[in-house]
């Protein structure tokens, strides 16, 4: 069995293809072990009070530090977690973006940004009340992620 690696930089999503001449026992563990790998991450323990709670990631608007923690916040609620901003930058998928040193959020939720050209331009999401602000030096980035949206 040969194993490669192709390394495109224009991919929006990452993609694994097994070829096959058929379908045996050692090809549905591979399948089977990389959909445990890539299911690992569709929902996150998140904390409110005592109770620990396990949010699916299509729920969660954005992550935010709030002193020295760090917030999830839903439609109409809000967790703590113990993960810090950098840690989930590298475990989420691609459809969470940083758009602020405090601020990661989910590019499927955002509404509308209404632009201010010397200051933080407005995020507010679908469905929710919740707004956070895009920094100038973050705004090119989150308007081409949801440009990237739009052609798919």
């Amino acid at each position: 069995m040969k194993v490669r690696i192709e390394i495109e930089n224009n991919l929006i999503e990452d993609e694994v293809i097994i070829r096959c001449s058929e379908i045996n026992n050692n090809i549905q563990k591979i399948q089977t072990a990389i959909s445990n790998v890539t299911s690992e991450i569709q929902k996150i323990a998140c904390f409110k009070e005592n109770i620990e709670v396990y949010l699916p990631l299509e729920q969660i608007l954005f992550f935010e530090t709030n002193g020295n923690s760090v917030d999830v916040h839903i439609t109409d609620d809000v967790y703590s977690i113990k993960h810090r901003l950098y840690e989930l930058e590298e475990i989420l998928p691609r459809d969470f973006i940083r758009i602020s040193k405090s601020t990661i959020v989910n590019s499927h939720h955002i509404f509308s940004i209404t632009r201010n050209l010397t200051a933080s331009s407005l995020v507010q999401f679908h469905n929710s009340h919740k707004q956070v602000y895009v920094s100038r030096y973050y705004y090119k980035d989150l308007r081409k992620k949801i440009n990237e949206r739009r052609r798919l």
